[in-house]
């Protein structure tokens, strides 16, 4: 059976990996004032903050539609005998009930609720591919990857919660009280929600080591594959996160920058270490 692995543009897997294994994007539109773009084709994330420091205005995005994704699914099922969707986590956008809603319309489209957004859906992107790699069958396929989706550890350190409190994902208060004790929130998916979970205070990069250092402690990974995911420099924590990965002996670190839909709402100097837990 030849099998189309497709996903949301805000997965955050590299361009090289993108082609290699042939993965199919749906681009998320980006809104900068009445300009419409698509995520991945015609915008990046300087973009959204070059938008940002010249108008004081925050990009906004917009779902992909059900039409849409069924005319996406349907071109895709004339060249593949099944398709397997990720979407970003229901849970926060309107895409993933978007696409499950098309897909009920085309036969063979399998569409998975990462419950999770930015690389952490890669790393179910990428676990796919090893499945099909490996000539399991897609209800097999199916069934592990949605068992490995409350696995997935995805979780990000922002430098301001100014971005998510404008998306409305965090509180005037929460803004506030982050901005007068300079702290940095650590932001994680639970059960497909983004929380806050932690918070450290300091310079971003020193607390980014925090982070690091914290969260391989509370969620043990399996260590197969790694994802370093930023929108923008980090240095030099960026580099050391990595020394310590390659040290750790993670079999397959891969480096990404974060996409325009996702960096609309974290950020600059966000940084995110992403795995699935043991």
């Amino acid at each position: 059976m030849k099998i189309a692995i497709s996903c949301d543009s805000t997965c955050d897997i590299p361009k090289n990996l993108i082609e290699e294994y042939d993965i199919h994007l749906m681009p998320i539109t980006i809104l900068l004032g009445s300009e419409e773009r698509k995520d991945g084709i015609d915008v990046t994330a300087q973009d959204v903050f070059d938008y940002a420091d010249r108008t004081g205005e925050l990009a906004r995005t917009s779902a992909v539609n059900v039409y849409e994704y069924l005319e996406f699914f349907k071109k895709l099922r004339e060249s593949y005998d099944a398709v397997i969707h990720f979407s970003l986590s229901f849970a926060i956008s309107s895409t993933g009930t978007n696409a499950l809603n098309a897909s009920h319309d085309v036969d063979n489209v399998y569409v998975i609720d990462t419950k999770s957004l930015s690389s952490g859906s890669g790393l179910l992107v990428l676990s796919c591919v090893d499945k099909i790699k490996e000539g399991k069958d897609i209800d097999t396929i199916v069934s592990e990857l949605k068992a490995e989706a409350d696995k997935v550890q995805a979780s990000f350190l922002v430098d301001t919660l100014k971005y998510l409190h404008k998306g409305g994902r965090c509180s005037s208060i929460a803004l506030l009280g982050a901005n007068i004790l300079q702290i940095k929130p650590r932001i994680s998916l639970v059960d497909g929600k983004m929380e806050m979970t932690k918070k450290y205070r300091g310079k971003i990069s020193d607390a980014l080591l925090k982070y690091f250092d914290d969260i391989l402690k509370e969620v043990p990974p399996d260590k197969r594959r790694v994802f370093v995911t930023y929108s923008s420099s980090v240095e030099p924590a960026r580099t050391i996160i990595l020394e310590k990965l390659k040290e750790m002996g993670f079999e397959e670190i891969l480096e990404s920058s974060a996409c325009a839909t996702i960096s609309t709402h974290c950020g600059p100097k966000t940084l995110g270490v992403l795995y699935i837990a043991k």
